[in-house]
């Protein structure tokens, strides 16, 4: 079992014994550690990590709080047997829908929100001029009071200037969006494989460097006119997108073509 002293690192803003717990709690996920699995004992886990045997007993005294390990005098620590992870699907076939109906169904944590400059990038994807005024808004999304998502948005100014700040953490983005009077009917979106920078990891409760599923995605109303930026990262562990394609045949050529 590959437990290095790299792995932690004193520099980050992350407790020592939270990165502990993390790294124990991926590998419990993931399977690496099953059910029934003894965890190396303190002395060992402090020795190969490099941190102090109280690190260690606290971390493994988190997990079993959360019922994901049991402590036993002589036996030492051993994995639980598997609970529920609910996990969150989201569809293609009918994608804005399905992104309403997300919202709908689960909780919501403001992070931050400011006005900002427009970067390029930012302004280009939202139709703006470099430097226009756009509202910055990050939330987490969440199921049954674990984080499965963390998202950036960027909205026009003209549009944020209509949705009450005090609304940003307890509506969804498209509720506010559609009540603003910008209602989304296009959605374009980018997804790419990627591993978690250290306040994404933070935020989710993933170790750094874990894999998730970046997806950038630009809303725009009924007149194709961009209305909202979001770059969303979703642990692997927790969501799930499905797509259903069929094969249409309209002369002799044939082509996988989206079901919806």
């Amino acid at each position: 079992m590959d437990f290095t002293p790299g792995m932690v690192d004193a520099r980050l803003p992350t407790p020592l014994y939270h990165q502990v717990y993390l790294i124990l709690r991926d590998r419990i996920r993931r399977g690496i550690l099953a059910s029934g699995d003894v965890v190396p004992g303190e002395q060992e886990l402090a020795r190969l990590m490099n941190v102090s045997r109280i690190t260690v007993k606290r971390a493994l005294n988190e997990l079993a709080s959360e019922g994901l390990v049991s402590r036993h005098r002589g036996r030492g620590t051993v994995v639980a047997a598997p609970g529920f992870s609910p996990m969150v699907k989201g569809s293609f076939d009918n994608l804005i829908e399905s992104l309403r109906l997300m919202g709908l169904e689960t909780q919501i944590e403001l992070v931050e929100h400011s006005s900002v400059s427009a970067s390029e990038e930012v302004a280009e994807s939202l139709a703006l001029p470099a430097g226009a005024p756009v509202k910055r808004i990050v939330r987490l999304r969440k199921l049954q009071d674990e984080p499965f998502s963390h998202l950036t948005t960027y909205l026009p100014d003209a549009i944020a200037r209509k949705i009450p700040a005090e609304a940003l953490g307890t509506e969804p983005m498209l509720v506010l969006l559609e009540k603003a009077g910008a209602e989304v009917c296009e959605a374009e979106q980018w997804i790419t494989a990627t591993s978690a920078q250290i306040a994404v990891a933070s935020a989710l409760g993933v170790p750094p460097g874990s894999p998730l599923l970046c997806i950038e995605r630009i809303m725009r109303d009924r007149d194709g006119v961009p209305v909202q930026l979001i770059t969303a990262y979703y642990r692997s562990d927790r969501f799930q997108y499905h797509l259903k394609t069929r094969r249409k045949r309209a002369s002799a050529d044939s082509a996988w073509k989206q079901d919806g």
